[in-house]
């Protein structure tokens, strides 16, 4: 349902740390978009609610921490981002949501493809559905 994804860190002692995101290396597919999330109002704010039926993401907190919950139909598990080298694959067919954002919490999302609304699927029902298809 996931898969970590660890990003190397090249570390000054004086000049700060480096962590480099390449496709196809440690990003499993090829970088299409690259966006990112920030200045939520409050820790109650929610995000997600969706799944795609192709896209594929690997979702970093560059900043501060949240919560990431994944759903393949069948069981869901919760993920503390709070590591900026430390992320995770959102494979296709999960859905997802965020929550509990700390106060300085910015979130990087790297994506196989450009954005393509008729990708998404934005109803839970219809996301079982989906899923239960051959």
């Amino acid at each position: 349902m996931h898969k970590p994804i660890i990003l190397q860190q090249i570390i000054d002692s004086s000049d700060g740390v480096l962590s480099i995101a390449e496709s196809e290396d440690k990003i499993p597919f090829q970088i299409k978009r690259v966006y990112y999330i920030y200045d939520f109002k409050t820790s109650k704010s929610k995000r997600g609610f969706h799944a795609h039926k192709k896209l594929q993401q690997v979702i970093f907190a560059i900043s501060g921490f949240f919560t990431l919950t994944l759903d393949n139909g069948k069981e869901k598990t919760n993920h503390l981002l709070n590591n900026p080298n430390k992320g995770i694959l959102i494979d296709k067919k999960i859905w997802h949501t965020m929550e509990n954002f700390s106060d300085n919490c910015i979130i990087l999302v790297i994506a196989s493809d450009t954005f393509n609304e008729s990708d998404y699927i934005r109803n839970y029902t219809d996301f079982i559905n989906f899923i239960k298809k051959p």
